[in-house]
Parts: C-alpha cells; structure tokens; sequence
C-alpha cells in the first residue's frame, strides 16, 4: 500500500477511537476541554509508532488499537500544560487559541490531569480485561516514560535552563527526557504487546534515535517554520531565551545531526519484520513541515 494513504488510514483509525474514548459520567466542562485539545488534529505519532511496530513484529491492530491511543491522552496532556502561563505561557497550538486561552487554567490544569489519569485507567482496565502481564509491562514503560525520571524531569530540565547557557549533554539529556521518553516508550509498546523479546533492545534504539532526530527537527522548525503549517507560533525558544539545538550548534549543523539520528533510526528499523511502513515513517517524520 501507498505510505501516505496507509499513514491516512491509520490516523483515521486513531482518530475514530479518540472521538468516542472519554467517559461522559463526568462534568460536562471538563470532557469539552479534554476533547478541546484532544480533538484538535495532530500527526497521531506516538499511537501509530505502537501499532504499526506491534503490526510489523505480528501483533494485531486489535491487542493494541485502544491501548495505543490512550497514549495520545498522555501527549495531549503534556501539551495543555506546556502551554500554560506558568510553562511556554502559549497562545496558539494546532492553529487556534490554546486550552487554557478557551477555558481558563483552573479547568486546563484539570483537563491535562483528567487526561492522564484516564490514560492509565483505559490502559489498565485493558490489562485486567485481557488478563496478560504484557499489557501491565505495557503500562509500566508509559508510566516511567512519562514521570520524573522521563517527561516530566525533562520539562523541570527545561524550565531550569531557561536563560541559561547549557552544554549540549544538558540538551541531549533534556530531550531524551522530555520528547524522547515517550516516543521510545510508544515503540516499546508495540514490542511488548506483540510480545517480541527478541525485538526489545532493536526497538529500544530505534526509538531513542527517532525521538532525538524528532526533537532536532522541531528545534529546526521553530527557527524556519511556516506558522500556518506548524499551527503556532514560531521563534517561541529564541524570544524566551531558551537553548536549543539551533542555538547551540547553528541550523545547518542541526539539519546534519537529525539525518544522522534519522539514518541510525533507519539500520534500527531494518531489523525489523515487516518494516517497510516504519522505514517510510521515519523518513516522513525527517521532512515533515509541522
């Protein structure tokens, strides 16, 4: 099949479940907002990683398909709070105001908190339905992948080199943090659930090298990004003083060192049964222009 009309497909599918995931037993103001952000487009990586690598390593979409999608609810979750005032203090995301812009930062902290607790809850509800240990594995890699000790400790790196010169160690170990946890632990995801062993280490690769090639680019499109294809603002980094691979090493450099990520991504993915979507996806994720 066509790779962009199999991307397509798969977002659809992603998208279809997203649409009906949230739980109505709840405050109606709080399920607008979630859905606000939810809803509001997006490339659908992170789910798409985990089903096309459970797919490729003979999994089947349906052992993962909801699975995989609540951890969109968790990506989503970092954006509503990254935008805040009290965070990137963001005005735009997806081409329109940001969540806390619609409905005030008391209802979009708890959008974001609602979000990821019911990642969790969706994910664990799965693992007890299906009564495998792989689905807690599972659970347990999202869950460290977006914690202290990933995301979230990539975010306090973050918030504390602002306005500060950092080495380019402190910027690798930020990103590896911040973007790369749970990208890598998406692929992970996909590996475990497929329940390929064998495949663990060769995923765990590929998706460290994909999300530092992933978050070059993003630092690359902040500097020469089209505003109305990213759907924000552009020069957010360089007006807060912020380091980034752009600022540290210059923009040809960083263009150089994303292929480079991209291409050891790529000798990852060959590895890999069935690989040929997942070739085609990394290549897209190099050139892409959001």
């Amino acid at each position: 099949m066509d790779f962009e009309k199999e991307l397509i497909e798969k977002q659809t599918l992603v998208n279809m479940v997203l649409e009906r995931i949230i739980d109505k037993n709840a405050p109606q103001k709080i399920i607008e907002s979630m859905n606000y952000s939810l809803l509001a487009g997006g490339k659908r990586i992170r789910p798409i990683l985990s089903i096309s690598i459970c797919e490729a390593l003979g999994g089947k979409i349906d052992d993962i398909l909801e699975f995989a999608c609540a951890i969109e609810l968790i990506h989503t979750y970092s954006l509503i709070h990254d935008d805040l005032p009290a965070m990137d203090d963001d005005d735009l995301r997806r081409g329109r105001p940001t969540n806390h812009r619609v409905y005030g930062e008391a209802i979009s902290i708890l959008a974001g908190d609602g979000l990821l607790n019911y990642a969790f809850e969706i994910m664990l509800d799965i693992a007890v339905k299906k009564n495998k240990i792989s689905y807690v594995k599972a659970a347990y890699t999202i869950a460290k992948a977006s914690g202290i000790t990933g995301m979230v400790g990539g975010q306090v790196i973050d918030i504390e080199s602002e306005g500060k010169s950092i080495d380019l160690d402190t910027l690798y170990e930020m990103h590896r943090k911040k973007t790369g946890a749970l990208i890598t632990a998406s692929c992970l995801c996909g590996c475990i659930i497929a329940e390929r062993e064998d495949m663990y280490n060769t995923v765990l690769q590929y998706g460290k090298d994909l999300g530092i090639a992933f978050q070059i680019v993003d630092d690359i499109l902040d500097y020469e990004g089209d505003i109305k294809k990213l759907g924000k603002n552009t020069g957010a980094d360089k007006q807060k003083n912020k380091s980034t691979f752009v600022s540290i090493l210059g923009i040809e450099e960083s263009k150089k060192i994303a292929k480079e990520y991209s291409m050891k991504a790529t000798e990852s993915a060959k590895i890999i049964d069935n690989s040929g979507f997942l070739l085609n996806l990394t290549d897209y994720l190099l050139h892409r222009e959001s």
